[in-house]
């Protein structure tokens, strides 16, 4: 029988074959025990790219809704350490999705050329896997741009508004 792990393995290599990358969950190993504590592992084999950054944002205040961008070539996972975050994305061909971490030993993978929004509890510390080092170019700051790619790709486009 298959493991999370491996049909997360295989989502990952059907990725690299496949036309328009769309966001999803990513499960790491939990090992430990409620009297002990826990360790959440990110080894190479459960992620979809070499890791060539990591940053944290955190005291983001409960009002702040941060994001509104896309990567033009920065593929990324999410992860709450702590707190909650609620993530909303959109892909070039229109698809939209609501995310929720709460989990340490759950992420949310972001391919390029989705745009994102992220609200965070008072709590919340987010780490971030990244493929690339940072470049200020492969942002796309401006959301009519990314509706502009959207476009190119010959499908509808909507807003991300705030709930």
């Amino acid at each position: 029988m298959a493991t999370e792990q491996s049909l997360q393995e295989a989502s990952f290599k059907a990725l690299a074959t496949s036309g328009i990358a769309h966001p999803r969950y990513v499960y790491f190993d939990r090992i430990g025990s409620p009297s002990l504590g826990y360790l959440s592992i990110a080894e190479k084999e459960c992620l979809p790219f070499e890791v060539n950054r990591v940053y944290w944002t955190y005291f983001t205040p409960e009002s702040v809704m941060r994001g509104g961008h896309a990567h033009k070539a920065l593929r990324q996972i999410l992860v709450a350490v702590a707190g909650r975050i609620v993530i909303k994305t959109e892909t070039v061909d229109g698809r939209e999705d609501t995310f929720e971490l709460d989990s340490p030993d759950k992420g949310i993978f972001l391919p390029c050329n989705c745009w994102r929004t992220m609200k965070y509890s008072h709590n919340a510390v987010q780490m971030v896997l990244c493929s690339m080092e940072y470049t200020e170019d492969d942002y796309i700051r401006n959301y009519s741009d990314f509706r502009v790619l959207c476009s190119q790709n010959g499908q509808p486009t909507k807003i991300i508004t705030e709930d």
